[in-house]
């Protein structure tokens, strides 16, 4: 919004020219969600708390965990809908709105955040870790991705084709089978979020990398010269996503704020759905989606391992993990909440760095 309003007063003081970059508009939108969130968020936190609106703790079948969940029982959840306004706001204020892929990706996320909402709401009505059946939260995935399917599918720029991370021209054209695939990243990604989101600040740590990792593959990908240099896929106008990424990393810091140890409030599905699906979507634009596996390694590790954990147990008859997702395992083995949580932060800091070398190793 800034953008159509100051740019074109470039012609009264050269200065509003700086508006034209994307480098200071993806600046200002990180440092406006962050604002934002934290200044909004005491209030949010204290109409959620004034609404009854607090995290409910399952007991049946995790015993074990009581002793460190119990206390959580009671907070504020659903701080998804912080991120998601701080997150909005930002987009719209600094992003330019002609943009496609921008209004696409918003789409998405609040759609992806209305079925976390609906999901949380359940949930605390019925007072258990119940809340949309399987096939409706599948559905409701489905209709995003065949919107985006639809997209890529009639868009000459995107095309169907997947790039394989790290090697030099592999290319496989999907065709048609791409809204499948579409739709596998989005299912994956914003189930792996939402099963990262059990400790204090975990989830949202992570994402932190992972959106900074997108952020510079959405600026690279949108530059003619840096993406012809690097010999990666060119789409054009994609820089524009560099500012939803980077309003994505001030929410995820605003949030942080909040919800780091102890945490005062909880993003619950409101939050990592609408996360999860945003930057899914934000990778089949970009051809980026196998890098998301790597980026978003943190949250492959932790659906693996519930995968894993079940398989193992309808086979063996035993758990593999004393609990999954994994996290649950190491507070088993005695780890405190702050160092498992630090130490996956690091491991996505890594990771995002490895997914930043593809950009050059080939």
């Amino acid at each position: 919004m800034f953008y159509y309003f100051l740019f074109p007063l470039k012609d009264i003081w050269f200065g509003f020219n700086i508006f034209r970059y994307i480098t200071f508009r993806a600046s200002m939108a990180a440092v406006t969600s962050f604002v934002l969130c934290v200044v909004f968020g005491p209030m949010i936190i204290r109409v959620l708390r004034k609404l009854d609106i607090g995290q409910y703790v399952r007991k049946k079948h995790v015993s074990a965990l009581s002793d460190f969940h119990d206390a959580k029982e009671g907070t504020p959840t659903m701080g998804g809908m912080l991120i998601i306004a701080s997150l909005l706001i930002s987009s719209l204020l600094w992003c330019r709105l002609d943009n496609d892929y921008v209004i696409l990706v918003l789409g998405g996320m609040v759609w992806m955040g209305f079925i976390g909402f609906i999901d949380d709401y359940l949930k605390l009505k019925n007072q258990s870790a119940k809340g949309l059946r399987v096939i409706t939260k599948l559905l409701g995935q489905v209709v995003l991705a065949l919107i985006v399917g639809g997209v890529v599918l009639h868009s000459k720029a995107i095309g169907t084709d997947l790039y394989i991370p790290f090697i030099k021209n592999a290319v496989s054209s999907l065709g048609i089978f791409y809204i499948l695939f579409i739709l596998l990243v989005i299912v994956g990604a914003s189930n792996a979020v939402n099963l990262t989101d059990g400790l204090d600040g975990l989830a949202i740590g992570c994402m932190l990398f992972v959106s900074f990792t997108y952020a510079v593959m959405a600026y690279v990908t949108g530059n003619s010269v840096l993406s012809g240099y690097l010999n990666i896929f060119y789409l054009p106008g994609s820089g524009e996503l560099t500012c939803f990424c980077a309003a994505m990393i001030g929410a995820g810091l605003g949030f942080l704020w909040f919800n780091s140890h102890p945490a005062e409030v909880f993003m619950g599905d409101t939050g990592s759905l609408a996360l999860g699906g945003s930057i899914a979507i934000v990778s089949v634009l970009l051809k980026k989606e196998v890098l998301l596996l790597i980026a978003g390694g943190v949250f492959v590790m932790e659906s693996v391992s519930v995968i894993l954990q079940v398989l193992f147990f309808k086979t063996k008859g035993k758990r593999l993990f004393r609990m999954s997702p994994i996290h649950h395992h190491f507070q088993l083995k005695g780890w405190s909440e702050s160092k498992i949580t630090v130490r996956f932060w690091i491991i996505s800091a890594i990771l995002a760095m490895l997914s930043m070398a593809a950009l050059k190793v080939r």
